[in-house]
């Protein structure tokens, strides 16, 4: 079977029920041998585990039930499948999605289906289980229904699009956290207790915090590396960690929940104006890889979607900005990204035109074809302009201010909706009082009175 079954016999008492047995001794890593073994030990993810809150209360009453556990890497999804199978005295199957297939599943089945003819309980725990394929998951619908096993699943991925419909109805989803710095710093502390390693400078010890990056299992490798490197020394310091950990970057999931959640703030800060806040999230996503080109994409619809006619030069820029980066590369011609980054954050505001186009697709998807009115017709031989196509066709450059006061250019059975409306910020301001003022020249064209227009 690809995945670990656990179901501790007599050599296992003591160790926590459900558990992979590891190594006991200084050759386990850091991260196993500080994983928790109680629900008191567990650091962090409050907001399921305080007093009445969901996880706490389900261990307390040893009701168990399907779950999703969604969150980022090492914040201690496997810990609280292994402390679940613990509450319960439960058989703990742990599937890898990365590794298992159908037959794994099938494995599982059976060794569940003994388990329970031997009085216990079970629990099938699939890490990564947003890897799995569709059929793979419908693999485990109906034995979760019939209450065969109880299904856990750990991913880093949104549950609504990664996981089965039909299997996700029938687990809760728990949301787990990123470790906060003072979690992370309890973490530090137990890990300097066990190892009895040199003490950590203040300055270090939040340098290695912020590398972390809430993983607790990132935080602990990086310092189980840092203090094997050091050797025996008096304090551990800013120029050690600097060697240990070379040139790391920090963790950054470039397909997940992060990534969206990073460019929307970059988006966000732009049409907020705040071009200092812009240029953080703008060097968060090339500092965690991200194809410069995709942010180029997004600056340019940024530029007509946030800014539009507001300041037409803002498009201009982010194209310019795209061609410069072309030439030039990374990291040169990222300062050309960056210069269209402040200018869009920095520009007057305008979704006007987003907004008209939108209502104008709205408008036309839910309307019927109306006919091209004749005067609009292009007339290219003499049959057509037998038929009236272009007939009474007014020339706008032939009119005084180019405007052929009083034309409708709407099908003729239909009441000219608005669907652009300039806001009073920037070019727009200007636009708007040209409107204005066209609008008025229409409306005594047709003998009508401006504020019926």
């Amino acid at each position: 079977m690809t995945g670990q079954d656990t179901l501790f016999d007599d050599a296992d008492a003591g160790r926590l029920p459900g558990a992979v047995p590891v190594a006991a001794g200084a050759e386990a890593p850091l991260a196993e041998r500080l994983r928790p073994h109680q629900l008191d030990e567990v650091i962090g993810q409050t907001h399921l585990l305080g007093p009445g809150k969901p996880l706490r209360v389900a261990f307390e009453n040893g009701r168990l039930h399907s779950m999703i556990l969604w969150g980022p890497p090492g914040v201690g999804k496997t810990t609280l499948a292994r402390l679940v199978a613990g509450a319960v005295e439960a058989r703990f199957i742990v599937l890898s999605a990365v590794l298992a297939g159908v037959k794994d599943i099938r494995e599982a089945v059976v060794q569940a289906e003994a388990s329970r003819r031997a009085g216990h309980r079970t629990i099938v725990f699939v890490d990564e289980v947003h890897r799995f394929n569709k059929s793979q998951q419908d693999a485990f619908l109906p034995h979760v229904e019939s209450g065969l096993f109880t299904f856990i699943g750990a991913t880093t991925e949104n549950p609504s699009f990664e996981v089965n419909s039909a299997l996700l109805s029938r687990a809760t989803v728990h949301v787990l956290k990123g470790l906060e710095a003072e979690d992370l710093q309890r973490l530090l502390d137990r890990a300097a207790d066990l190892l009895q390693a040199p003490p950590l400078d203040p300055a270090a010890a939040q340098r290695l915090i912020a590398y972390a990056d809430g993983d607790a299992r990132r935080l602990l490798n990086a310092y189980e590396n840092l203090v094997a490197q050091a050797g025996p020394v008096a304090r551990l310091d800013e120029a050690q960690l600097e060697r240990s950990l070379g040139e790391q970057l920090r963790r950054y999931d470039k397909g997940g929940d992060q990534f969206y959640d990073t460019i929307s703030a970059l988006h966000k800060a732009v049409r907020g104006s705040d071009p200092d806040a812009a240029l953080y999230w703008f060097a968060r996503m090339l500092d965690g890889g991200v194809d410069p080109r995709y942010l180029i994409r997004r600056l340019v619809r940024m530029a007509s979607e946030d800014v539009g006619n507001a300041d037409p030069r803002a498009l201009r820029l982010a194209l310019d900005a795209a061609d410069t980066y072309e030439r030039l590369g990374s990291p040169e011609g990222e300062l050309a990204l960056a210069q269209a980054v402040v200018y869009l954050a920095v520009a007057p505001k305008s979704n006007a035109v987003y907004k008209a186009w939108n209502a104008a697709r709205a408008f036309v998807k839910q309307d019927g074809t109306r006919a091209v009115p004749a005067h609009l017709r292009n007339a290219p031989t003499a049959l057509m302009k037998s038929l009236g196509h272009g007939q009474g066709y007014r020339y706008a450059h032939d009119e005084p201010d180019a405007f052929a006061a009083g034309v409708s250019y709407w099908p003729e059975d239909l009441a000219p909706p608005v669907f652009y409306e300039p806001v009073p910020r920037g070019l727009e301001l200007r636009i708007g009082d040209k409107l204005s003022d066209l609008r008025r020249r229409n409306a005594e064209a047709r003998g009508e009175s401006p504020e019926a227009d």
